[in-house]
């Protein structure tokens, strides 16, 4: 059985208000030509297909194109999951009308799990299509009130799911979840992704995914494994913050033999455009080649600028952000000597660290933890508003 694994499209994305579809379709490209050229049995897509719960209109024909390239004109299944950033409602229309053309798209998680069955010359393989799910509707859905983390919410799907899974098959996992080796905490690694739960826990252990033969996961953006190499994050396709500037870009071509052995083939992704950092006066800036990348330009000029992004924008066409850190107060920093301290912007910062020091500032005391609990569940709901409002 030869699979792709692919996640985090976020069709539809902004970057300091730039669309990415030209960028998107350029090397979500290169996965359709692999399809064409090596005929795999399904693509599995581990869920943020779009970046917004009602995403933008050129996204929404990015997909369909994608989709019927791959499921119509070439005849390979899709397997997808909702991720954190789509719509379930949205995802789960007339997906039963599609299964019959080969499409499987799970935006809801349901009570009663049944996998999609794929077959080869071996047998069967069963695909555990497990969308995103918050703790609150996991507890809901199972009426199981001792659910109140996202490692709780995934121990109890997977522990559903293997009371009922065949022995005889080989067995895939398909989920969108932060997975840390132990479920501790670890950095995302990427600032355009988003927490999945704010002021609370959202690490997920990656021991439950033990039983199957493959684990195919989205949220992340960098492609890695998790314990084992069988347990995969196949990472966004195209940069999306400067965050990922050091990420190649990837997706994975898996193979299952008959008794459920993986062999993995990494395939990079040529990007249109880089997105990099370029650091410098501004006359060398003003010395270099034409270029379409997208850039983040620190200039460290000691006198101020006139026009800085016009200048930077004559060399560097998409240039996205221009800032002024003068060479001397950069060494400084970098020393260790003094200088402006590196501080996380109030974008980067954790909402509920930020209203408990500006609650401490105003009242004079620390804001206690009942209300630091209520903030996090009110700002999360507002959040959600606000995905299913733009």
């Amino acid at each position: 059985m030869k699979f792709i694994h692919t996640a985090d499209w976020h069709l539809g994305k902004l970057v300091q208000g730039v669309y990415m579809t030209e960028d998107q379709r350029h090397v979500l490209g290169q996965l359709v030509e692999t399809v064409e050229r090596e005929r795999p049995d399904a693509v599995i897509i581990a869920g943020d297909l779009y970046d917004r719960a009602v995403p933008p209109t050129d996204a929404v024909d990015l997909l369909d194109e994608l989709l019927e390239r791959i499921v119509i004109d070439l005849g390979t299944p899709v397997l997808a999951i909702s991720g954190n950033h789509d719509s379930p409602d949205r995802l789960d229309f007339a997906t039963r009308i599609m299964e019959g053309r080969g499409l499987h798209l799970v935006g809801q998680l349901r009570a009663e799990h049944k996998p999609v069955v794929l077959r080869d010359e071996h047998g069967e393989v069963h695909v555990h299509l497990v969308p995103y799910a918050d703790p609150a509707q996991v507890r809901y859905l199972f009426g199981d009130e001792t659910i109140r983390t996202h490692d709780e919410a995934m121990h109890a799907i997977v522990s559903r799911i293997e009371a009922s899974m065949d022995p005889g098959a080989r067995h895939i996992f398909v989920g969108h979840a932060f997975v840390t080796p132990g479920g501790e905490p670890q950095a995302n690694t990427s600032e355009s992704e988003r927490p999945l739960s704010i002021g609370g826990a959202e690490h997920v252990r990656a021991e439950y995914f033990g039983k199957f033969h493959y684990t195919a996961l989205g949220h992340l953006h960098q492609a890695h494994y998790v314990l084992n190499e069988h347990v995969r994050y196949a990472g966004s396709p195209v940069k999306y913050s400067i965050s990922e500037e050091t990420h190649r870009k990837c997706f994975y071509v898996v193979e299952l033999d008959g008794q459920g052995a993986v062999t993995l083939d990494r395939r990079e992704l040529m990007p249109l455009r880089d997105m990099r950092r370029v650091t410098g006066p501004i006359a060398d800036i003003e010395s270099h080649e034409l270029c379409d990348d997208y850039v983040f330009v620190t200039l460290t000029d000691d006198n101020p600028v006139l026009f800085p992004m016009e200048k930077v924008r004559a060399i560097y066409r998409n240039a996205l952000y221009v800032e002024r850190r003068p060479a001397a107060l950069a060494e400084a920093a970098a020393a260790g000597e003094g200088g402006a301290p590196a501080v996380k912007g109030r974008r980067e910062a954790d909402p509920v660290a930020l209203f408990a020091a500006f609650y401490e500032e105003v009242k004079g005391g620390p804001l206690a933890e009942e209300k630091q609990r209520l903030f996090a569940d009110t700002y999360e709901e507002l959040l959600k508003e606000e995905g299913d409002a733009v």
